[in-house]
């Protein structure tokens, strides 16, 4: 097993086990010369800017989070989420908890990824202030996240399918095609995506991405199924959700056909 310091959304219990984690158990903590920034340019620009530790050396500094005790194979599962190696390093830091200081892995943003000028999105925001209260960090934390200012995103038109080409895929077709990815029927080609969608196409490729990004809302409960998304039971925020993300795919990646849910 191994101690993990959740310092974004990862606090939130929904949040981490929609990415496959399911700790062993959680608790409050905090690391001291280190201050907390989103300045990490997500994949998607729409999203603003996601969490990030900046050391200071200041120990009037101080990041609270949660610290998770996880089973050894949790690590692959976290490393992939917070795209270890390309988005963010893997550091270990020291944790302060109310019983003990101990040994925790943490992430931290590389310099590629930095942009000073990120805000978080409010549906980002939203899922740290409920992590934050649903351990009871410090009030005086959970204001001052509430207070963050949060990215500006567009307006999204209705996203119309394009009549070309007609071509269909079933799942067992997009699996063997890693170049293609999929999202609320819609199948997009992530070829000659820009580079900085490389570990994305690692991700995304050959999968249908639709339930992947509901359990990323904050309205989430983390019970959303693949037969939600086949039976249409979808509410309108999650449709409006997914909307944006149709439009985002459309401007990073080619439409290249419908997707069949089997």
């Amino acid at each position: 097993m191994f101690d993990y310091f959740g310092y974004g959304s990862n606090m939130d219990s929904v949040a981490i086990r929609a990415k496959g984690v399911d700790p062993v158990t959680s608790q409050r903590g905090m690391i001291k010369g280190w201050k907390l920034g989103f300045n990490v340019a997500h994949f998607f620009r729409h999203e603003g800017g996601v969490a990030n530790i900046v050391r200071t050396g200041n120990p009037d500094d101080c990041v609270h989070g949660v610290v998770h005790r996880c089973e050894d194979e949790d690590l692959v599962k976290l490393d992939t989420a917070e795209a270890f190696g390309f988005g963010y390093d893997r550091i270990e830091v020291t944790v302060k908890t109310e019983s003990d200081d101990r040994k925790a892995i943490a992430y931290v943003g590389l310099p590629d990824f930095i942009d000073d000028r990120c805000r978080p999105s409010q549906r980002y925001l939203n899922i740290l202030v409920n992590g934050a209260k649903g351990v009871a960090l410090d009030q005086d934390y959970i204001q001052a996240l509430e207070r963050t200012g949060v990215h500006n995103k567009c307006d999204y038109p209705e996203y119309i399918f394009p009549d070309f080409p007609e071509v269909t895929f079933t799942g067992r077709e997009l699996s063997a095609r890693p170049d293609l990815t999929a999202l609320a029927g819609a199948v997009f080609d992530m070829s000659n995506a820009r580079e900085a969608h490389d570990y994305v196409r690692k991700w995304f490729g050959g999968r249908d991405m639709t339930l992947f990004h509901l359990k990323r809302m904050d309205s989430s409960n983390g019970k959303e199924t693949i037969e939600d998304i086949k039976g249409g039971r979808l509410s309108s925020a999650q449709r409006s959700y997914l909307n944006e993300y149709l439009n985002e795919y459309a401007a990073e990646y080619a439409f290249a056909g419908r997707f069949l849910y089997d």
